[in-house]
C-alpha cells in the first residue's frame, strides 16, 4: 500500500471529517442522514491517518510529494 495522500490533504480530511462527525451528533441527538454523513467523516479521518486513499489510484491522483534523497 503506497501512500498517496499529502500533508495538506491529510489536514483537510481531518478537519472535514471532524466537522461531518460533529454535524452528525449536533444537539446531542442524531440528525437526519446520520449514517451516511458519519460514515463519510470516519472514512475521511481513516484515510488521513493511513495516508492512503483507495480512490486516488483509480483516478490517477497522488498528492504526496516525492521525497528527494540528498
Amino acid at each position: 500500500m503506497t501512500r498517496n495522500v499529502g500533508l495538506i490533504d491529510q489536514y483537510a480530511r481531518i478537519i472535514i471529517g471532524l466537522a461531518l462527525i460533529a454535524y452528525t451528533v449536533k444537539d446531542g441527538s442524531l440528525g437526519a442522514g446520520w449514517l451516511v454523513v458519519g460514515t463519510l467523516g470516519f472514512v475521511l479521518i481513516a484515510t488521513a491517518f493511513f495516508s492512503y486513499c483507495p480512490l486516488y489510484p483509480l483516478l490517477g491522483i497522488n498528492t504526496r510529494q516525492k521525497s528527494s534523497s540528498v
